[in-house]
């Protein structure tokens, strides 16, 4: 374990270098928000496959798929789809060329769209942040053999992506995302056949893991496991059609077409790592299940790369787990101090700010959202509660699944859709999601069915009220002016 700790330290201070090498670069807001646009289909489709597998694949799917089995593949399922959709949306996305999904919001809802919508996304993307630096504290728990504490090695996780993000920006965030997808994608590859050959053979997870594991819907999803399960499914499809890192890397690309080409990749590299993830974590699964030795199944993809591959392969695929990690911090980092600069100061405040003035409050920003997601994982921590990176994830895809995406796709697709239709939609949702998920299990405990009130998980009724009021409310307004749709139908008008 100590070769692997050296290793992977002298690997994150090459990337520390580099990323002081390419900081230079940062000069105007282009370069800190979307990397001067200037990234080709190599550096698009690695970048995309970094910002989405992160800790949400490796440890909230492979908590999901140790307790779950084979239906874990409902959640990673979601994003695959999402993916397919967004392929008719990405040459739009770049020809619109702006920084936020706030940009368009506004283009089509108004200014208090982009304002509630940049709300929103903070609240989603810190929750997301904060359990990257969770998954960062398994991690060094892990190739330490325990003598750095999941606690300490969460706060260590946290100061690194802090730091990272705040020297350079997107340019650091793409360009170290090309060696990191490289690992990522190679460490999974290579560590499957000898994760099932030490699990015992193909046949393993039959033989060992419950009957349960094996089926399409698990009863283990509660009352009503299929509507559980398809709640996975739309939570991370909706995040991902909506997630605004996704569009800044779109606007970061030099063309329209080099956008749409690297999604065709992004889907192939994504549907490859997930389902190889999944996969690790049921034959680890059953290696352990004998309970020969404790582990906490948020990390079982991590103990299987400890305990069940030679130790090259293992450092790799921890390497693999430590650069998702930093990957999708960065990212997901980045885009609510975007928000906060582009669509609440630049917007509200200070319209004409210099660009050094935009870089340098971003950096600081950058630091301040890293502080507070820090604390949504640390105060948890201190009061010894219950934390699950799959609940932190569950509710984060949800919350931004439902709050902006009906609301950002109608403003890409449908010209119907108007104003208050698009802030009905926004409003409404996110309402929806915090009344469901955050009061209601404190005030009504009683009307609980295992995590769920009524058993019915919260995408289902917010996802209605929030497609319904943008409906509805379009219907029930004036169509919007042809001005206003000139941006983003510039061919149908």
């Amino acid at each position: 374990m100590y070769t692997y700790i050296v290793i992977i330290i002298v690997y994150l201070v090459a990337l520390t270098i580099y990323n002081f090498y390419q900081a230079r670069k940062v000069k105007t807001q282009d370069d800190m928000m979307v990397a001067g646009r200037s990234l080709g289909v190599t550096k698009m489709v690695f970048t995309l496959v970094c910002t989405w597998i992160g800790s949400g694949t490796f440890i909230a799917g492979a908590e999901y798929a140790y307790r779950a089995g084979w239906s874990s593949l409902w959640m990673p399922a979601g994003a695959w789809v999402g993916i397919a959709i967004i392929y008719f949306l990405a040459g739009k996305i770049r020809t619109f060329g702006q920084y936020t999904i706030g940009d368009i919001l506004e283009e089509r809802y108004g200014k208090f769209a982009r304002l509630f919508g940049a709300f929103a996304l903070i609240i989603a993307f810190t929750t997301i942040v904060s359990y990257q630096f969770r998954a960062g504290g398994y991690i060094l728990n892990v190739i330490t053999d325990g003598a750095v504490s999941v606690e300490v090695g969460q706060a260590l996780a946290a100061g690194f992506v802090i730091l990272f993000t705040s020297i350079g920006g997107m340019i650091a965030v793409a360009h170290t995302d090309l060696p990191n997808g490289i690992i990522i994608m190679l460490a999974c590859i290579v560590s499957v056949p000898f994760v099932v050959a030490t699990a015992g053979g193909l046949g393993a997870p039959a033989e060992v893991l419950p009957a349960s594991h094996m089926l399409l819907v698990s009863p283990e999803f509660g009352q009503y496991p299929f509507l559980k399960a398809f709640s996975y499914f739309l939570a991370t499809m909706f995040l991902l059609l909506g997630v605004q890192s996704m569009y800044q890397k779109f606007y970061s690309a030099r063309t329209a077409g080099d956008a749409k080409k690297a999604v065709l990749l992004w889907i192939v590299g994504t549907i490859l790592v997930e389902t190889v993830i999944v996969v690790i974590a049921i034959y680890a699964a059953s290696y352990y299940w004998s309970g020969h030795i404790t582990i906490d199944p948020a990390a079982v993809v991590l103990y299987a790369a400890r305990d069940m591959v030679p130790a090259p392969v293992g450092l790799l695929l921890l390497g693999a787990a430590v650069v998702v990690v930093i990957s999708t911090g960065m990212n997901y980092l980045l885009s609510p101090s975007t928000n906060i600069m582009r669509d609440v100061y630049q917007r509200f405040i200070n319209p004409d700010a210099p660009q050094s003035t935009m870089v340098a409050m971003q950096k600081v920003l950058i630091v301040v959202l890293g502080l507070v997601a820090f604390l949504l994982i640390f105060i948890p921590t201190v009061m010894n509660l219950e934390i699950s990176v799959l609940k932190y994830a569950y509710f984060a895809y949800t919350i931004y699944g439902v709050a902006i995406t009906p609301a950002l796709l109608a403003a890409l697709a449908w010209k119907r859709a108007t104003k208050a239709g698009g802030l009905a939609s926004i409003i409404s949702g996110t309402i929806m999601v915090i009344t469901f998920d955050l009061l209601i299990p404190y005030i009504f405990p009683q009307i609980m069915i295992g995590e769920d009130p009524w058993g019915i998980p919260s995408i289902y009724p917010a996802l209605i009220v929030s497609i319904g009021m943008l409906i509805i409310v379009s219907y029930a307004t004036p169509k919007p002016d042809k001005s206003v749709l000139a941006k983003l139908f510039p061919e149908k008008i």
